[in-house]
C-alpha cells in the first residue's frame, strides 16, 4: 500500500511517540522512512527601547540549530534500525514547517506523510493554529495523523 512515508518530528514527547508508531506502520508495511526536522531560521533581532539584543551570531545559531537536528534525527534512526526498517533523514531550514514537510514529501517522492497531533481544538487551536492542520488542508499526498 504505502511505500515511502515522510515522518517529521520536532523531539517532542508526542513526536518521540509517533515516531515509534510510524517505525512499526513501515515495518508492518514493507516501507521505507524518511524522517524530517525542520530548523528555525535565524530570528530577525528587533531596534528600539525595550528591544532584546541575542548574543548569538547567525553562523552559531546555525551550528546548533544543526547540532539539534542531528541528535533528533539520529534518534529516529536508530528506532527504525532496531526494527529493521529502511529510513533516510533529511533537516531544511524553515519558518514554515507545513511548507517545508509538504515540499520534503514531494521532493522525496513519499506516498504517505505519517504525523502527530497535539489534539488542540476551538479558540486555542484557532489561536495557535496548527502545523498538522495547515499540512492537511495543503498537502496533495495522503496524510496519517496519529494522536
Amino acid at each position: 500500500m504505502f511505500k515511502h512515508i515522510l515522518v517529521p518530528t520536532d523531539g517532542s514527547q508526542l513526536s518521540v511517540e509517533t515516531v515509534k508508531r510510524a517505525v512499526s506502520f513501515a515495518r508492518e508495511s514493507a516501507a521505507r522512512i524518511t524522517f524530517f526536522y525542520a530548523k528555525p531560521e535565524y530570528p530577525v533581532a528587533f531596534y528600539g527601547e525595550g528591544a532584546l539584543i541575542d548574543p548569538t551570531t547567525p553562523e552559531k545559531f546555525a551550528e546548533m540549530a544543526d547540532m539539534q537536528a542531528k541528535e533528533i534525527l539520529d534518534a529516529c534512526a536508530q528506532e527504525a534500525a532496531a526494527a529493521s526498517v529502511i529510513c533516510l533523514t533529511l533537516a531544511v531550514t524553515s519558518d514554515i514547517p507545513y511548507e517545508a514537510i509538504i515540499d520534503a514529501a514531494s521532493t522525496a517522492g513519499c506516498d504517505l506523510i505519517f504525523m502527530a497531533s497535539h489534539g488542540r481544538r476551538g479558540f486555542s487551536g484557532l489561536l495557535l493554529g496548527s502545523e498538522t492542520q495547515k499540512v492537511l488542508t495543503h498537502s496533495k499526498i495522503p496524510v496519517l495523523i496519529y494522536r
